[in-house]
Formats: structure tokens, C-alpha cells, sequence
């Protein structure tokens, strides 16, 4: 019965746009909360036209009952979940290094909603997030994340149970090291504050009438911004190159 309601052709491209339109729904950038939701399906339609006919020849066959196509469904949804999460977490190194920036700066108080979390967080932190969606897109790694939706279909081929103990050793995997690089990110504000912080505590053991905050703070606001202001190239650099391998680690798993 399935069969004559829904045609072949129809079927795989139904199929191919779960997947896409699940990791769309993630994707730094085409995934944000400010992107309306039509402006999503119709990317997804878009891109399972073009996608399509690169992988029709892995796709199943039509399930003979609806429980058999429910479960195919499925097992689309948290693949597509999987990628677009996967770019989400390498994004959220930036929104640790800004926040870590923003409390190394005295500046942790200035709160902004960060459009790529969906939450407030440090004004430094939304920044730095703004600024690497828009490198991503800049420098043509938005190609690659289209890439890895293409080159799924070999590495989590259609109508086989997902690994989920794979998906969750890479989640682990891609947690640690979004946070191992947003710290990388923000080791000069460590050190910089570190080094501060002593130098006011000993500042204030040597002249202890002096308001030592009233001057610490705005000095240390300005000497954050300039130290910012020389490293921020390197870092979007450091999490350009971060993005990256892990999207080629992605692809090179198969």
C-alpha cells in the first residue's frame, strides 16, 4: 500500500531532505534562532535538489509497512541532528573564550544575547561568536559543512541502525575539545590577569591607603582591550584551523 501512495522518486527525495533539514536546523549560521523557520526549508529544499541525485544510489528501498518507514525516518532525524550538532559544539569553543575573556577583563558583567547560543552571555563572548560565523562563511568553510551532509550518506549509509555509541564517544570527544581550544583562545587573558592580579595585590600590601580597585579596574579594562584588540587575529585564526580539522576528521572517519 505504501508503494502506490508514495512513489519511488518521491520517497528518496523525502528521505534525503529529513537528513538535511535535521542538520540545517543545527548548522552554525542557516541554524540560528533570528533565521525564520521558512527560510530553513526552503535552504533544505534547495540543497536536496542538488544533493539528491549524488546519493540516490544508497538510499533503501521503500519500507513494506509504516513502522519500518517511521523507523528510516528516524534513523535520518539523528544523523542530521548529529552533524549539525557537531558544528554547533566547535562553535561554542568561542563562546568559552569569550566568557573567559569577558571575566579576565573585568568586563563579565556586560551582558549581550548571544544570537548563536539563544542565551545571554558576555558581551566578548557574542562578539567573538558573530565574528566566527561570519569567518566561517568568508572563507568558504560553510562548503565543507555542505560537504559533510553530502558525504554522510557513505559514512552513516540509509536504513542501517545509527551508532549510537559512536555518536556519543564523538560528542564526548568534540565537548573536550571545544573547551580545550576556547581556553587555548583565552590563555593570554589568563596570563595577563594572573599577572595583574598580583601585581594589585602587592601594590596594595606597599600602599594600603590608596583605593587600589578605583585605579585596578579601569586600567585593567583598558589593557584588556588592548591586548584584544593585538590578538584577536590569531585567534580567530586558531579556531579557523580548529573548525576545520575537525570537519576533516569528520569526513576522514570513514
Amino acid at each position: 500500500m505504501l508503494a502506490e501512495l508514495l512513489p519511488l522518486d518521491v520517497f528518496a527525495v523525502f528521505l534525503v531532505f529529513v537528513r538535511i533539514a535535521a542538520a540545517l536546523m543545527l548548522l552554525p549560521g542557516i541554524g540560528e534562532a533570528y533565521v525564520s523557520v521558512q527560510i530553513r526549508l526552503a535552504a533544505a529544499a534547495v540543497l536536496t535538489v542538488a544533493i539528491s541525485p549524488l546519493v540516490i544510489g544508497t538510499l533503501p528501498i521503500l519500507p513494506a509497512t509504516p513502522l519500518e518507514l517511521l523507523m528510516l525516518i528516524l534513523g535520518e532525524l539523528v544523523v542530521g541532528v548529529l552533524i549539525g550538532a557537531a558544528a554547533r559544539l566547535m562553535m561554542s569553543a568561542l563562546h568559552v573564550a569569550g566568557t573567559v575573556i569577558a571575566f579576565q577583563s573585568s568586563l563579565g558583567f556586560a551582558l549581550f544575547i548571544d544570537p548563536t547560543q539563544g542565551t545571554q552571555g558576555a558581551l566578548i563572548a557574542a562578539f567573538l561568536s558573530l565574528l566566527g560565523l561570519v569567518l566561517i562563511f568568508a572563507t568558504g568553510l560553510h562548503m565543507m559543512m555542505i560537504r559533510a551532509l553530502a558525504d554522510s550518506y557513505v559514512l552513516f549509509t540509509p536504513g542501517q541502525m545509527p551508532p549510537v555509541g559512536d555518536f556519543a564517544a564523538l560528542a564526548v570527544r568534540y565537548v573536550s575539545s571545544s573547551f580545550r581550544i576556547g581556553i587555548q583562545i583565552a590563555a593570554p587573558f589568563i596570563v595577563f590577569g594572573l599577572v595583574f592580579y598580583i601585581g594589585l595585590g602587592i601594590l596594595a600590601r606597599l600602599l594600603p591607603q590608596i583605593q587600589i580597585f578605583f585605579i585596578g579596574i579601569p586600567l585593567q579594562i583598558f589593557l584588556s582591550l588592548t591586548i584584544f584588540g593585538l590578538v584577536l587575529a590569531p585567534m580567530m585564526i586558531w579556531f579557523l584551523d580548529h573548525f576545520e580539522v575537525r570537519f576533516v576528521e569528520l569526513l576522514a572517519d570513514r
